[in-house]
C-alpha cells in the first residue's frame, strides 16, 4: 500500500472540488501540529507521512491531501493546559508578557488564558498569585506560532 507523502501545509481549493468525496481527519495537539516530518495515522486509519517545509504548522479546519474519494482535514485534539482566570485585565496582561518572555506560548478560550501545562508553568503562575486550574481543552495559540521571518533588508552580507 502506497502512502501518501503530503508537502504542503494546506491544499489550496474550493470547497465544492471536496462534494462527494469522504472526509477523513487528523486529531492533532498543537504540539504535533508543529511537526514537520513523520508518519501519522488518520481517524479511519490511513496512514500518510508529513514532509513539510520547516517552520510549518498545520492550521485546524484546513484540508491538507485530497484523493480519488476522500480528503484529509487537521483537527485539533483535546490536551492538557493550564486554564487562568485573571481578576482584571492589568493582571491578564502581566500574565500574557510573563508567559511570552519566557517564550512559551498562550491562547485565549472565553474569559481564560491558556498554557501549556508545563512544569515551569506552574511554577511561573504560582510565583505571580493568580489563579490557574488544569483543563483538558483544544490549545490553539494567539499568533499560530509562525516564527519571525527576517526580511532581505533585516538579513547581512553573510545570510
Amino acid at each position: 500500500m502506497d502512502v501518501p507523502v503530503i508537502t504542503e501545509p494546506r491544499v489550496p481549493m474550493d470547497a465544492s472540488a471536496l462534494a462527494g468525496k469522504t472526509r477523513d481527519t487528523l486529531r492533532l495537539g498543537w504540539e504535533e501540529r508543529r511537526w514537520t516530518r513523520k508518519r501519522v495515522v488518520s481517524t479511519s486509519g490511513r496512514t500518510v507521512a508529513l514532509a513539510l517545509p520547516t517552520g510549518s504548522v498545520l492550521r485546524i479546519g484546513d484540508v491538507i491531501a485530497v484523493g480519488d474519494d476522500w480528503y484529509l482535514a487537521v483537527e485539533a485534539r483535546p490536551e492538557p493546559v493550564l486554564a487562568i482566570q485573571p481578576r482584571d485585565r492589568a493582571e491578564a496582561i502581566r500574565v500574557a508578557f510573563e508567559v511570552g518572555n519566557r517564550h512559551f506560548s498562550l491562547a485565549i478560550d472565553g474569559e481564560s488564558l491558556l498554557v501549556p501545562d508545563d512544569v515551569a508553568m506552574k511554577i511561573l503562575l504560582t510565583r505571580l498569585d493568580v489563579h490557574w486550574e488544569p483543563r483538558e481543552a483544544i490549545y490553539d495559540p494567539i499568533g499560530g506560532g509562525h516564527r519571525h521571518t527576517p526580511a532581505a533588508s533585516e538579513m547581512n552580507a553573510d545570510g
